[in-house]
């Protein structure tokens, strides 16, 4: 009898760890607009795809090997930053007067903590900085020269304001001020598909179940006045609950600010028990119907991923353990990529 119950103790332990093990998953975006499939090319969408699945394979592989849901948001819009297909980081769109401001976010669902950052010129990768906020300061939030004092203190790559420079986006800028008004996002001012990328985001579950959102932008093209969006606002561009769900967004900002979009989703299927999916379907059309355009990224608290936008395409792909999917455009029909 001794020996039986010896042998069972580790029987109990393996199955508590197993049952401990939340199935791990990863979505990524790289923007939501008016995304025409006529106007690409095979060889602009095999980048685009190929950055994504770049992104969102490292990000998953990092959860695979046991690394934590932060690590691998982190990670992924690292390399999607890293990119001048997107806006943000070396693919940050123009200010008015011809510079880059950028912004950038990230949380953690178990604790709620978060770290944001906004206007910043010279940071090669401003979500590093979002983390070093969060993890190495008292703070939530900074912004401008004191933020890049701050990313300068925690040793991050610093860059010439110069090496944010695209020509397609200065193209952009310039029909931007030929229409003599700061378009509403970058996303919608000219049907080439290179100038329409928004804000690049993650979402992910680790194997502990801990949720993490992570998003970065360079904003607005022509943006003026050092205007803000959504992106570093924690509950609208950027959100994590252990308890509900994870959420990036891209999009019309002042909408995703206005309607606290991201933390809504979570609170909906909090307290209102929808699934992820059906709370940002429901979210992204009240937006819509409000005047604003975009779309979000999620992962709920079970490892379901799901993303949902009001725009003809968006740019994302997502991972676990049945496999990868990337995609840019819309389907007819399509709420969800669930």
């Amino acid at each position: 009898m001794k020996r039986l119950l010896i042998l069972a103790i580790p029987l109990c332990l393996s199955a508590s760890v197993m049952a401990a093990q939340a199935p791990v998953g990863i979505v990524i975006h790289g923007g939501a607009g008016t995304i025409d499939r006529s106007k690409m090319t095979d060889e602009q969408r095999q980048n685009y795809e190929a950055t994504l699945t770049k992104a969102v394979n490292q990000g998953y592989e990092l959860l695979a090997a046991g690394g934590s849901s932060l690590d691998a948001v982190a990670l992924a819009v690292t390399v999607l930053e890293d990119s001048p297909l997107f806006n943000a980081g070396k693919g940050a769109v123009y200010t008015w007067d011809e510079t880059h401001e950028l912004d950038a976010a990230i949380m953690t669902g178990q604790d709620r903590n978060a770290g944001a950052v906004a206007s910043v010129t010279n940071v090669k990768n401003p979500i590093l900085l979002a983390r070093a906020v969060m993890e190495k300061s008292d703070h939530v939030m900074l912004t401008g020269k004191g933020a890049e004092q701050f990313a300068a203190a925690q040793q991050l790559e610093l860059v010439d304001n110069s090496y944010f420079n695209t020509e397609f986006r200065f193209e952009a800028l310039k029909r931007a001020k030929q229409a003599q008004q700061p378009v509403p996002h970058q996303a919608l001012i000219t049907p080439d598909p290179n100038w329409k990328m928004g804000t690049v985001g993650a979402v992910a579950i680790d194997s502990q179940g801990n949720l993490a959102a992570a998003t970065s932008t360079g904003g607005m093209t022509a943006k003026r006045w050092g205007r803000v969006g959504d992106v570093p606002v924690i509950g609208a561009g950027t959100f994590a609950d252990n308890s509900s769900c994870a959420v990036s967004g891209t999009g019309h900002g002042e909408y995703f600010i206005r309607y606290n979009v991201a933390s809504d989703i979570c609170t909906r299927v909090k307290y209102q028990g929808k699934t992820a999916a059906v709370a940002a379907d429901n979210v992204i059309a009240e937006l819509l119907e409000a005047g604003g355009t975009g779309g979000v990224i999620v992962v709920d608290n079970k490892g379901e991923l799901s993303w949902a936008f009001n725009t003809p395409g968006m740019y994302r792909a997502k991972r676990n353990h049945e496999g990868t999917v990337v995609e840019i455009f819309s389907k007819a029909g399509e709420k969800t990529g669930k």
